[in-house]
């Protein structure tokens, strides 16, 4: 079972991003769950949202606390939130950052596992237009993880939210998620 945390700020598609990769999933076959873990906070508040991937049925029903991957949407929560408590040893971290993989590694002293970056919110700004940061970095989790084929999430957004977004905003998100897949970075 693949389990996943995600780690942002209230309106930031934290919650979205969870579920549009489970939608993903099921769309192949793959038992999922996707569920957020927030309060009363409110916009820009630090928040988190699991998804857990399996070929069999998922039998837990609580918050992801080992987790195989987490996933950052939020550079200014590095060195505020502790997102890699937990993070199995052989896990994945994928950042929304600047700065090369290597020196995010530095900066989180984590001395195992893999990291990636991808700069998400130059990107999300650049193809969207606003600093809304989830479909890019559902992106380089793909290219990070090989989880899912990028094509398969193309296809669920534009199933999710084709009747939803104009033409012209479900055709930036998916040069976001196709950007961000091909710019994300390792050491």
């Amino acid at each position: 079972m693949i389990e996943i945390r995600w780690h942002g700020r209230g309106g930031q598609g934290v919650v979205t991003a969870a579920k549009v990769l489970a939608a993903a999933a099921l769309s192949q076959g793959k038992h999922i769950q996707a569920f957020p873990e927030f309060g009363p906070e409110r916009r820009g508040a630090p928040i988190q949202a699991f998804t857990r991937i399996s070929e069999g049925p998922i039998r837990l029903f609580s918050h992801v606390t080992s987790p195989g991957i987490v996933v950052v949407l939020d550079r200014t929560l590095v060195g505020k939130i502790p997102f890699t408590d937990g993070l199995t040893r052989d896990g994945t971290a994928v950042v929304n950052c600047r700065h090369s993989a290597k020196e995010l590694r530095e900066e989180i002293k984590l001395d195992y596992g893999t990291v990636y970056s991808v700069d998400a919110t130059a990107i999300a700004n650049e193809t969207m237009g606003r600093p809304i940061t989830n479909t890019p970095m559902l992106g380089a989790l793909l290219r990070a993880t090989g989880i899912l084929e990028v094509d398969v999430v193309e296809e669920e957004l534009r199933s999710l939210f084709g009747a939803k977004l104009s033409p012209k905003m479900l055709q930036a998100n998916i040069d976001a998620l196709q950007r961000a897949y091909k710019e994300v970075r390792n050491e």
